[in-house]
């Protein structure tokens, strides 16, 4: 009779326990973290072994950059789960983004640690991109000195090629570009778009062509882009790049005008800045009256626009 007394008293703690586990779940996938935060940590004093929770915590730690706090819970869950790869991938991730935060001394401490556990979730997983994603940027990335290798780079470009062609196509395209080849790296990302056509791959090839002065191919791969996507930043980016090189002005001015008509709150550029790129393109042709009527528009709710205001100064000199 006691037992079954105490189990009536206890199933309502339970229920009101996991109601608030899964009210916590739900406002972290809504990334409303400061709300799942307090309730997680309430959960885990209720139940101090739950890795799941943990996990939680750790991820809002760095979602927020809290990197100190992400290290210890990720720590803790790989000396829990020596076999779970995502403890591994998460507690080197961390523990490299920290060492982004800190002195180039301090950092070179971490690196045998992030080493240590991106290859071990990569050992324990086969099929995981993220980390081989992780493990191709930190090669790439680290001095040859302390240990970065592009071999070792592109060997885990390959091991993510047969995973995803397409993951496997940038990752070899983000090595060469790095290392400043830029022909390879086209290739590779033109493969990336013929296989998987994803508006990545068109931004990639993009911005390599923009960083290497090709505005006019920038230009036709995002057109191209534009073409499959229907995606309204790519007017704003069209415009930009028309604007900024003196390139194909009534292209950038039909896509900018596109782009404004359809603008939106997801289209992530305030409509000011395609009003300050409309302004440039009617300077470069020489329509002084049309482009102050333009970056009047700009200056208009935001005064203190900076680039509006030196372009103001360049207009009024034509």
């Amino acid at each position: 009779m006691k037992k079954i007394l105490l189990l009536v008293f206890l199933l309502p703690l339970f229920f009101y326990s996991q109601n608030n586990f899964q009210q916590a779940e739900h406002y972290f996938q809504q990334e409303n973290f400061s709300k799942a935060k307090p309730l997680f940590q309430q959960y885990l004093k209720e139940n101090p072994t739950h890795k799941k929770t943990r996990e939680y915590l750790g991820d809002i730690a760095g979602y927020t950059k809290d990197w100190d706090t992400a290290i210890v819970y990720y720590e803790d869950l790989v000396e829990d789960e020596d076999t779970n790869a995502n403890y591994h991938f998460k507690y080197g991730g961390a523990m490299g983004m920290k060492a982004l935060e800190i002195s180039k001394i301090r950092a070179v401490t971490y690196v045998s640690d992030i080493k240590k556990h991106f290859e071990r979730a990569a050992q324990l997983d086969p099929k995981h991109i993220e980390v081989r994603w992780a493990l191709v940027e930190f090669y790439i990335q680290l001095p040859s000195i302390i240990g970065g290798s592009e071999s070792k780079a592109i060997k885990y470009a390959n091991e993510l090629a047969k995973i995803s062609p397409v993951d496997g196509f940038l990752a070899n395209g983000y090595i060469a570009e790095y290392s400043d080849r830029p022909k390879d790296a086209e290739y590779h990302y033109k493969k990336a778009i013929e296989i998987g056509g994803s508006p990545h791959t068109y931004d990639k090839l993009s911005n390599l062509y923009e960083k290497n002065n090709k505005p006019k191919e920038a230009i036709e791969t995002k057109s191209q882009s534009l073409k499959v996507h229907k995606r309204n930043q790519l007017n704003y980016q069209i415009g930009k790049i028309a604007a900024q090189y003196n390139l194909d002005s009534e292209m950038g001015l039909h896509c900018l005008n596109a782009y404004i008509k359809n603008h939106s709150a997801k289209d992530g550029v305030p409509k000011d800045w395609a009003y300050y790129r409309m302004a440039q393109i009617y300077k470069n042709l020489g329509k002084k009256e049309t482009a102050l009527l333009w970056i009047d528009k700009a200056l208009k709710n935001r005064p203190e626009f900076e680039e509006a205001q030196k372009e103001k100064k360049l207009i009024l000199t034509l």
